[in-house]
């Protein structure tokens, strides 16, 4: 009897592990939707649209991207959280939802327990720019004028927990200075304040301020990453600049409700693999400051249980608030 329910044991098993794997080879057999927890035109929402076509034609479903916005990226994510595991609704996500672990710890769900890692995308770094009228041409020179008018200059970004604000409380804490967050909804709003002169100064994705750079309408005074961006060669970084030491970046990535088949969580991470590996893609992207990433989902799991720990103790060592 106890030979039989063993054998009987290790059946089931090998019937749902062929099960699961049939799952996946069948999946996906209907649209597939990619929900943006940030407003359209920022980097994520033009990523996720970048790899949906390609999802698309290598998967032959539709993958459908949805911007959600609202709440630093949480209205988005909570939907994502309370969707069916069942590969059909995916989380375009990024290190705003790292930083969130720390800063929004009341948030109606914890990223590690209610997603599962999929696949990370690419990262790119940021660029501190200003409004022409500040009176400073060099990252020194606005270490200066902010010192010396404490509590009256003001940065930009695109809400608490986003890159943009991290970015710049890490600026604030690491050069010792005193300059108030201006929180925006939307990297696009956040970025008409700096060009429009109503907000001194911003962090903001390379690339996406560039062309702005370009055409003469911010000044870059550095990048944030810990070597030089590759489409700025001639703009230094904040670490050479005076903050040494200093290094942020900007991530994106893939996760699926929690209890997604393991089948399907690998044949999307082997697919986005395949995807941000092409030759031209990195090309492409290269020429936007973009860096392709690759992981397998154990190691994207890895990375963002170390970056919730980074961000952790960069919001408790800035002080960062949520409500401003």
């Amino acid at each position: 009897m106890k030979r039989t329910l063993h054998t009987l044991a290790r059946l089931a098993v090998v019937l749902v592990l062929a099960a699961g794997a049939a799952y996946g080879q069948d999946y996906p057999n209907r649209p597939v939707k990619i929900v943006v927890p940030f407003a359209a035109g920022g980097p994520a929402d033009v990523y996720a649209r970048f790899l949906a076509q390609r999802l698309q034609d290598a998967l032959g479903q539709p993958f459908v991207v949805e911007d959600r916005p609202g709440g630093g990226s949480v209205v988005g994510t909570d939907m994502v959280a309370k969707s069916a595991p069942d590969g059909y609704t995916l989380l375009l996500m990024s290190n705003t939802h790292t930083v969130n672990e720390s800063l929004m710890p009341s948030k109606p769900f914890q990223l590690m327990r209610d997603f599962v890692a999929v696949a990370p995308i690419n990262y790119s770094d940021l660029v501190l720019v200003v409004n022409p009228a500040v009176p400073a041409n060099t990252l020194p020179e606005l270490i200066a004028l902010a010192k010396s008018r404490p509590g009256k200059l003001n940065y930009a970004s695109s809400g608490p927990g986003t890159p943009y604000h991290m970015a710049g409380e890490l600026f604030k804490s690491m050069a010792g200075l005193d300059i108030v967050h201006v929180p925006y909804k939307e990297s696009s709003a956040a970025r008409a304040g700096v060009l429009g002169g109503q907000v001194e100064m911003m962090f903001d994705a390379v690339t996406v301020m560039n062309e702005h750079v370009k055409a003469g309408k911010v000044r870059a005074l550095a990048t944030s990453g810990s070597v030089r961006s590759a489409v700025m060669p001639d703009v230094p970084t904040l670490s050479e600049a005076g903050v040494p030491g200093y290094d942020a970046v900007i991530w994106l990535g893939l996760m699926a409700p929690k209890g997604t088949p393991a089948a399907i969580v690998s044949r999307l991470n082997a697919e986005v693999t395949r995807i941000v590996s092409r030759p031209e893609v990195k090309a492409d992207w290269a020429k936007q400051g973009a860096v392709a990433m690759t992981q397998s989902p154990e190691a994207f799991t890895q990375y963002l249980q170390d970056d919730i720990v980074k961000w952790e103790r960069i919001v408790r060592l800035s002080g960062a608030r949520a409500d401003r």
